[in-house]
């Protein structure tokens, strides 16, 4: 008998059957609705944020993650009113109140937002900015604001140039040392400051803000020089701001209530400034000036948010533990020393902090900072605060020479686009000796671009207590300290013959003594092209000496030169001697300055403006001098070529306002970068 078998298997294998087709289909399904979705057009307004948030902001939020970052107004403070004041004093006030009142009058809607969603933030004026902590969502709603500009990262960088450079040797550190040191340090003497103070000059009346790892103020080479130390008691309020809130595991602690050093490196760079221990130890520039100073690094490392709470309280110093709404103009320093950066190639948006140089400069504070040491390449000066105009950004010199450091960065500034010429002056910056935070009586060697900008902070102090009529006006003050320094020629990251100023050593090597003794003979210290764009007045700068400046902007072939002398002036001729064009009108004489407007320059030429019997109100006559002028419209990168890399970078600009960065590519002079300004280059 045959016998057959049925197997159970079968309607199983159906039923999985079943639910594998199923399954199959659903995820079709699925993959065709995300691919709908996807393709779906972004909501309205979403590509327009999307283009305000920064790189570093994106990729730090993403996958759910929280992350620190910067929200920027839309609505900027205009400061140029603070330019006509008289007084260092007056100028601090108005752009203080003008920053604070802007900031309060708009930043309450975002405000009130972030209060809402329980977002963590904090307000600066400084620039009309927020620091918020949040995810992605959070940003994009931010960033779908119309009263919002961009929104920009609050990445954690090396702060510190020497310690991510390839050629600075580690801090060489002195014991303890008992016995003077017999002579002065070589680098004071190579700038000619001691010749300064055979004349009675050593910075008194001054105040030197240091920004950077903090300040052993206690050192013997120091106590003397801080302001809050009255000479038994000591009083930290409106003279000390620790930035630092965050820490883990930092000697000074957190919101430090006394001014501490948590690395060393501010305590040697505030010792150069002014460094001296009535007992042999003449390590500083301006011996009797005084110092203030704000922590804006934790061991090295900052952030662009500790660095603008610092520019507040420069600009406004208030108490320990007070706030911003206790500042006070009047306790604001006349220089600031910067030996730090805020690398890009970390997070750093280039324009996050411009506003905030440019603030200290309309209240007329001078701001000194290092060059960075990423040399010897060209173009090498790629971070803020360096690469903006209104930084006094200084270069090393191999400590007793006039050879540069092979550390030190050089120009042009390629990172914004500008190609500004960079640094603007170089002093001595290796095997620098000065206090250290390990001790009261401990000294170090140091080398870099940080060594040589506190020489330069403390020339300064030097001829302000020399000239305090200088005081405010840093415009003026680094004309004589430009004019008046030993020109080193170069033409390592310049086209053409050897010239100065170049893009190696700027205007040259500091020379104190030549400063302050030019500054009493009746000169012409600095000329300029002036124009104005939109609501600002911007300056190409045309050097007195070397090459001449180029003039890449017109409008009806119209120019005005201003013309800035040592002393104020009342009288004067003006005359065009080279070039087609003629002078028109009568020159305005303001203070020390003096205006020649030009009219019918014909472009693509070189022209020369003599100025004759120009008269100080003292009565002094000025020997005929002569300024002269390239005059090439549409030469925004000042190569004397008009061509496409001039085309490709107004395109870049395109929509932007005009700042200090990109004025040139506003050819048409309209205070407005459009496409009108690229059809001019190419006419």
């Amino acid at each position: 008998m045959k016998t057959t078998s049925t197997s159970t298997t079968a309607p199983i294998r159906r039923i999985l059957c079943i639910l594998f087709v199923g399954a199959a289909i659903a995820a079709c399904l699925g993959m065709v609705a995300s691919s709908r979705a996807i393709s779906q057009p972004p909501k309205r307004g979403e590509n327009t944020a999307l283009r305000k948030i920064a790189p570093w902001v994106t990729q730090h939020t993403a996958e759910g993650k929280q992350a620190e970052f910067l929200v920027i107004l839309a609505d900027q403070a205009d400061l140029h009113g603070a330019a006509a004041l008289p007084t260092k004093l007056e100028k601090g006030r108005f752009v203080r109140d003008t920053l604070w009142n802007k900031s309060q009058t708009t930043q309450a809607p975002i405000l009130r937002w972030l209060n809402e969603h329980k977002l963590e933030h904090r307000s600066f004026y400084i620039v009309n900015a927020i620091w918020v902590k949040g995810r992605a969502d959070d940003v994009m709603a931010l960033a779908m604001r119309k009263d919002v500009a961009r929104i920009e990262g609050n990445p954690v960088v090396h702060g510190i140039p020497e310690f991510a450079a390839k050629d600075i040797p580690a801090p060489m550190v002195l014991q303890p040392q008992a016995d003077k040191v017999e002579t002065i340090e070589p680098g004071i003497t190579y700038t000619h400051a001691p010749s300064v103070w055979a004349e009675g000059f050593f910075g008194q009346g001054i105040v030197v803000a240091g920004a950077d790892t903090g300040i052993r103020w206690t050192h013997n080479a120091l106590k003397p020089h801080y302001r809050g130390w009255n000479g038994s008691t000591a009083d930290h309020d409106y003279n000390w701001h620790d930035s630092i809130h965050d820490s883990v595991g930092n000697p000074c602690g957190n919101d430090s209530p006394e001014p501490c050093d948590d690395a060393g490196h501010g305590t040697h760079t505030v010792g150069t400034v002014l460094g001296d221990d009535n007992a042999g130890n003449q390590i500083g520039m301006a011996p009797q000036a005084q110092f203030i100073g704000c922590r804006n690094m934790d061991q090295g490392n900052g952030t662009p948010a500790r660095y603008l709470e610092c520019f507040e309280f420069f600009l406004a110093p208030y108490p320990v533990g007070g706030n911003t709404t206790q500042g006070d103009p009047s306790k604001a320093p006349d220089i600031t020393s910067n030996s730090w950066a805020c690398p890009s190639s970390e997070g750093c948006s280039s324009g996050t902090l411009q506003a905030g140089v440019e603030a200290q400069r309309a209240a007329g504070i001078e701001m000194v900072c290092a060059a960075e040491n990423s040399g010897p390449s060209c173009s090498t000066v790629i971070d803020p605060p360096a690469i903006y105009d209104a930084s006094y950004t200084i270069g090393a010199l191999n400590t007793g020479t006039d050879t540069i450091a092979s550390f030190s960065s050089r120009g042009p500034v390629t990172s914004d686009g500008s190609m500004r010429l960079k640094p603007d002056l170089c002093a001595p910056g290796t095997n620098t000796r000065s206090a250290y935070n390990t001790s009261d009586t401990t000294y170090a060697f140091l080398s870099g671009t940080s060594m040589a900008t506190p020489h330069i902070a403390g020339a300064v102090a030097l001829l302000y207590s020399a000239h305090p009529e200088l005081k405010g006006d840093p415009d003026a003050t680094e004309a004589i300290l430009n004019s008046s320094a030993v020109h080193i020629l170069s033409n390592a990251c310049d086209s053409g013959d050897p010239q100065t100023p170049n893009n190696t050593f700027g205007n040259g090597r500091i020379d104190i003594l030549a400063a302050v003794d030019t500054q009493s003979v009746f000169s012409l210290v600095s000329a300029a092209s002036v124009k104005l764009q939109g609501s600002q007045s911007f300056s190409v700068p045309l050097p007195l000496t070397g090459d001449p400046g180029i003039e890449c902007r017109t409008r009806g072939n119209q120019h005005t030169l201003v013309f800035t002398f040592s002393k104020d002036v009342v009288s004067g001729t003006a005359a065009l001697t080279r070039g087609r064009g003629r002078v028109a009108g009568q020159s305005v004489f303001s203070a020390n300055t003096m205006a020649v407007d030009l009219s019918k320059i014909v472009d693509g030429q070189k022209i020369t403006v003599t100025l004759t019997d120009v008269t100080s109100s003292g009565g002094d006559v000025l020997d005929p001098v002569s300024v002269t002028m390239y005059v090439l419209a549409g030469d925004v990168d000042a190569s004397k070529t008009v061509d496409n890399t001039d085309v490709t970078l107004v395109r870049a600009q395109l929509g932007q306002p005009v700042t200090a960065s990109n004025f040139r590519d506003d050819v048409n002079v309209s205070g407005t970068i459009t496409g009108a300004d690229v059809r001019a280059i190419k006419k």
